[in-house]
């Protein structure tokens, strides 16, 4: 890369200045895996002079049959990994400039299983360059990246048509890839699209125009980059302010950090806390570097209020005449990553600009097909599909429509147990009737009924296979309970599946919506005052997780009913394993569908060797000493 030419100190002030005015262009590069993503960037930074001589020294260097030329792609593949495979799998981000603009690109990687990485990098991207091999036209990927373009707000695309050189640059190919891909693309809401057609290896079209392509008039790679019109940073869109740390070095000063999501703030201009509505105003912008009169999106200040107000990490400021979304119910765009299917009822924690919430998915309404972009019925959204679902929050978050803000109207999903992002969502709207919906308080309460009934209630949860005992057990339970004068009710899979769930079947959704509804009648019995008795399968820890999370601390008590396979397929009461394992019965736990036994349950119950009664009578000296049943 050519160094900077000395400049005399007198031409330095100027010359920030003028740096100061460049704008930003965030672009990404997207397409299949192998279209040239990596190559085309690193070309481009080679023919650019953008690259140190000492990057370039590290470059490999590949077979031709001339002889060798440098592996462009390995400046950006910096992976062992990638390397190795010859694919992109993590985003690379690279910063630089021309003297007409600056440039920040993300290098996405193509293959299916790292879309989850695609996402991120067009979050914040102005501009997607979508990569087609001219010999293989569009794939599917092709077509899911360029959706979840449109879906993040990118309005501006480069298609550019690479590999030219393996098709002789013949002008019909390029045309046909064109007029495919416009076609596709004519659903979507992309305000711009340039057709280029390019060979990365050799540079046509990179920088400057091709001899090879006499017949192609448009402008090089770099030359459109240059000018391409987008919309900048909008000082216009309403103030958001997500509170990130509340400072308060001394009992003189309180300040709120974090960095502007959105809009301008000027100082004596009001505030709300969004999600309480107290109102105040800024009395001060603070930085590192001294206060300031205003801070607009991307800045990371300090805001000093005028008033004491009850505001915290997790907050969010925001302008009184524009205020978002509070709600704890809304419609959102879903991308799954994860190779476990998204399932209704199953909790997530859900994760935005401001909260980290419990979340479940109440209805997914339909899975877009990114082929023709048709609506199709669905129960569950797989790797890399895309739905639009109802989603419900433990507690009311704060947000904006995506479409309306981008940094406030986006959230993550995380795997309980794994910590892993499993899916990325974009916010539609809330849902107005939920708004409507209020717990609607009574005088008599949990208290006054349990004490009416002199006893703790409990929600004791027996967890096993089909066969384990635990129907046996829990009836040998309820039976000694009664006859001490405690109140009980018995849920029993079997029966409850005559009636409130009558509808569901044995598939992992269904199983997962049997638990959910189990677990708020549950919880509604344990309102009651009940000691309530429930007799699940229940395989999936997530779903008796999400039942616990349900109810008071110390309420929910799991009982592992802890029976080996083998002796429940020899007992085999219902003669269901024998059909099963003869293939008769699919989704069946312990053969074709999995079961998760608790990782620390309250009891754990080994039934080998010991009678239902006696295991009904440990779980009452459990009680005894939990509840005061004696």
């Amino acid at each position: 890369m050519s160094s900077l030419q000395s400049m005399p100190p007198q031409d330095i002030e100027p010359y920030l200045a003028d740096e100061d005015k460049k704008t930003i262009l965030r672009f990404i590069t997207c397409g299949s895996v192998d279209d040239g993503k990596s190559t085309l960037i690193g070309r481009l930074l080679y023919d650019a002079k953008l690259i140190f001589d000492d990057q370039l020294a590290t470059l490999g260097r590949v077979g031709t049959a001339d002889g060798k030329e440098t592996d462009f792609a390995l400046l950006l593949d910096g992976l062992e990994a990638e390397r190795e495979q010859g694919i992109t799998i993590d985003v690379a981000y690279r910063y630089f400039e021309t003297p007409k603009r600056k440039f920040i690109v993300a290098d996405t990687p193509g293959h299916e299983e790292y879309t989850r990485n695609m996402v991120t990098g067009a979050s914040t991207a102005d501009l997607a360059i979508v990569l087609i091999d001219s010999r293989q036209g569009i794939l599917q990927q092709t077509r899911r990246h360029s959706y979840i373009a449109s879906l993040l707000g990118i309005r501006h695309v480069v298609l550019a048509v690479n590999k030219m050189d393996l098709v002789d640059f013949q002008q019909t190919v390029f045309d046909k890839v064109v007029s495919d891909y416009l076609a596709f693309a004519a659903g979507l809401s992309f305000a711009s699209i340039q057709p280029m057609p390019i060979s990365a290896r050799f540079g046509d079209n990179v920088i400057g125009a091709s001899d090879s392509m006499p017949w192609y008039h448009g402008p090089a790679l770099l030359d459109h980059l240059e000018i391409v019109e987008f919309a900048a940073v909008e000082q216009s869109k309403a103030f958001r302010f997500p509170v990130q740390l509340v400072m308060r070095p001394n009992a003189e000063f309180r300040g709120y950090a974090g960095q502007v999501a959105s809009g301008r703030i000027l100082v004596d201009d009001a505030v709300v806390v969004a999600r309480s509505g107290q109102h105040s105003s800024v009395k001060a912008i603070v930085t590192r570097d001294g206060n300031l009169g205003s801070a607009v999106e991307g800045e990371a200040v300090t805001l000093v209020l005028s008033d004491e107000v009850d505001a915290s990490r997790g907050d969010m400021l925001v302008a009184p005449a524009a205020r978002p979304f509070v709600a704890d119910q809304f419609q959102a765009i879903v991308i799954w990553f994860d190779a476990n299917a998204m399932m209704p009822g199953r909790s997530y924690i859900l994760r935005n600009e401001t909260d980290s919430v419990s979340a479940t998915v109440t209805a997914l309404k339909h899975r877009v097909n990114v082929n023709s972009f048709t609506r199709e019925a669905a129960k569950t959204l797989r790797m890399n599909e895309i739905g639009v679902c109802n989603i419900s929050t433990q507690s009311p978050i704060v947000f904006d429509p995506y479409r309306d803000n981008r940094a406030t109207g986006n959230f993550i999903f995380v795997d309980r147990v794994t910590n892993a992002t499993v899916g990325a969502g974009l916010i539609d709207f809330p849902l107005r009737r939920a708004n409507n919906v209020h717990w609607q308080a009574t005088d008599v309460n949990k208290a006054a009924r349990s004490a009416m009934k002199n006893q703790r209630p409990a929600v004791l949860w027996f967890t096993g296979l089909s066969g384990s005992g635990k129907s046996t057990i829990a009836n040998a339970l309820e039976q000694s309970l009664q006859l001490k004068g405690n109140h009980t009710y018995l849920l029993d899979g079997d029966n409850v599946r005559h009636g409130l769930n009558r509808d569901l079947g044995f598939t992992d959704e269904d199983r997962v919506e049997n638990i959910r509804r189990v677990a708020e009648v549950a919880k509604l019995m344990a309102d009651a005052g009940l000691i309530v008795l429930v007799s699940f399968i229940s395989p999936f820890r997530d779903e008796r997780r999400m039942a616990r999370e349900l109810m008071e601390e110390g309420e929910f008590i799991e009982i592992f009913v802890d029976t080996p396979l083998d002796e429940c397929a020899r007992r085999d009461p219902k003669g269901l394993y024998e059909k099963a394992l003869a293939g008769k019965i699919a989704n069946f736990t312990g053969i074709s569908s999995p079961y998760e036994p608790p990782d620390d349950p309250e009891l754990h119950l080994r039934t080998i060797g010991y009678e239902p009664i006696a295991l009904a009578l440990k779980i009452e000296a459990f009680l005894d000493g939990r509840l005061g049943t004696k």
